[in-house]
This record gives C-alpha cells, structure tokens and sequence, in this order.
C-alpha cells in the first residue's frame, strides 16, 4: 500500500506523522522546497495535545513518481480541477484519490478522475501550522474521528483499504450516505469556522460568545433548512441528532441550543478556523468553498441565508484589506439579530 499526503500542512502534516510512526508507505508533498527541506532534515513534529517527531519522507509534487495506491488530498480547494488533473495519471488503475477538505469538494473531483475514484473524508479534528514541518494538535485525542464514504456510493475493497490506513490515526466510520455527512459537516464549519473567522478567535471563541453564539446557531438553522429542503438527511454527529438538538422551532428550543453549543464543542474549542490562520498569512481563505458553499445550496433550494451571507461578505473584506478579524466585527451583524 503506498500513500501520498498532496498538500502536507497543518492537517497533512499530523496525519502523515501518524501514518509514517505506524510503518505505512508514505510521502508528504508539498509545493515549498524550504517545507519539503526542513521535513526531510527535521521529520514532522506535533505540538499541543500530542507530542511526537517522526522522520518521515517529504518531496515537490515535480518530484512524485510511480503509482500510488491512495492520494490523500489537503490542498485549497480553488486548486482541486489542477490537482486532480496531475494525479490521475499516479493513481493507476485501482488507485483513489481521497479528499480531507471541507465544503463539498467530491462532485467536482469526480468530474476530472470518475465517480468511482473519489472518496470523501470528513475530518473531525484541527491543527494548526507552526512551521516549517511543525503542526500542532488542537483537538482533545478521545475525541478525533474520521468518517468515509464513496462519493459513487459502492462501498468496496478500496474504501476498506483508505479505512485501514486511516485507523492508524483514529477511529474511522463507515459513511454510506456521504451526502448527509458532508451537509453535517459544513452545518459546523459554516457556523463556527466561519464565526471564529469573523471574530478572530477559536471554534471555542465563537461559542462562547453570547452575541457570536446566537449568530451560529442562526447559520446552522439556515444550513439545516437549505439541506432539508434538497432532501438531505443530516448524518449523525458522534451519536447525536444535530436537526433535533438544534434546530429551533419554538423559543424553548431556541433556549436549549444556545445551551447545547458551548458543549456540544467543548473538545474541539481550541481549533483555530483554517480561514483565519489563511488570512493571517496573507493568503487567500476558502471562504467561497465553505459559506459560499451553503449560500449557492440554498440559492437553489430557494431558502434564505441572511447571516451565513454576511458572513461570506465580511472575510471578503478580510481578503480586500478594507476589514480585519475581530470582536468589533459582530456590530456588522445587529441588524440581523431578533
């Protein structure tokens, strides 16, 4: 089994270390050559609730060569239609390419490689990049998960094969309705990637925050009437009913989810949304494959998306330089509050 990380930074570069300290075949690609150096010189080191440096084997994506039994895919998604066009021909006949973005990246990707080449990947653990071959572990262990799915639908020898090798890691569920899974996923990272975005500050930093908690619970309510109404089936988040829990439907219920949230993401508080450590370099974010994922969704299932769009518009301006990351940004926001 020979694997590939395609895009070794902050979440490419804890899952390749925990994949090389388990004996797989693997290389970590990236597109610097001072990244690629200091990996090769240095190994991969993580941080924060994990500590571990393993050697492990790093190249230029000039530099692959050969096929490779799995490509795991961490890159931008504004990069995906190039990507998948350069690994098709290193996947070889029976090779896959597995996505780890968030969004909904799968329908794409099979345009350029088939159906039945893509297999999608929710990630339900952070990191953030330290530097160069450094990433730290923002997540509580206990509590990282993997869940798969083959975005054909044909669960077969190949999706066993990705779920082995990321069992080196965590614990990996078998998705039958990826669909599901991925709205599930994107409920989460369009309210609190996009809110910790926002403010400035983490997953946990938007929940604890009265005025910034009552505007995630607003895009999740928006995510969930987008997807019901193009008749997805929310997948359950580790056992629980996200719909039922937090879909308001009566003040009481309104009560209880502003409750739940703080919870309900306690051991992923410390992730520091990916948009945000984007912005902070100077680089441009996946804004538009996150919330502007769930605001073309809703466009065409004719549901309204008021906080979720002003969401997307606020980190526009993050990305123009006329706006910058902060507390002070939910003022932009009172309009939209009940």
């Amino acid at each position: 089994m020979r694997t590939a990380i395609f895009g070794a930074g902050s979440l490419g570069l804890v899952l390749g270390a925990y994949l090389t300290q388990a004996g797989i075949d693997t290389t970590l690609v990236h597109h610097r050559q001072d990244m690629v150096d200091a990996i090769r010189q240095n190994g991969v080191t993580v941080t924060g609730n994990v500590r571990m440096n393993v050697p492990a084997r790093a190249c230029l994506p000039r530099e692959m060569s050969g096929i490779y039994d799995i490509v795991f895919l961490t890159t931008k998604q504004f990069d995906n239609p190039r990507a998948a066009a350069f690994l098709a021909p290193m996947l070889g006949r029976e090779g896959v390419l597995c996505t780890l973005q968030n969004g909904l990246p799968e329908e794409g990707l099979a345009r350029v490689l088939g159906d039945n080449r893509v297999i999608g990947c929710t990630v339900a653990w952070g990191a953030t990049l330290e530097g160069n071959g450094v990433s730290k572990l923002t997540s509580d262990p206990a509590s990282m998960s993997f869940g798969i799915g083959p975005f054909d639908g044909k669960w077969d020898s190949r999706c066993q094969s990705v779920k082995r090798v990321l069992e080196a890691m965590c614990p990996v569920e078998d998705v039958r309705d990826l669909r599901g899974t991925r709205w599930t996923k994107l409920l989460i990272n369009t309210a609190f990637s996009g809110m910790g975005t926002v403010i400035g500050g983490t997953f946990g930093d938007a929940a604890a925050d009265p005025v910034s908690r009552r505007l995630c619970l607003k895009v999740i309510n928006e995510c969930i009437d987008a997807g019901l109404a193009l008749g997805v089936t929310f997948a359950r988040v580790q056992g629980k009913d996200a719909v039922s829990l937090l879909r308001v439907t009566s003040p009481l219920k309104q009560f209880l989810a502003l409750k739940v949230l703080p919870l309900a993401i306690r051991k992923h508080a410390g992730i520091l949304p990916s948009m945000l450590q984007d912005l902070r370099k100077g680089r441009r974010c996946e804004v538009d494959f996150i919330n502007g994922a769930l605001s073309a969704a809703a466009r065409e299932a004719g549901t309204p998306t008021p906080v979720n769009d002003r969401i997307l518009q606020t980190i526009h301006r993050f990305e123009d330089g006329t706006l910058s990351p902060g507390r002070e940004n939910l003022r932009l926001f009172e309009d939209l509050l009940d």
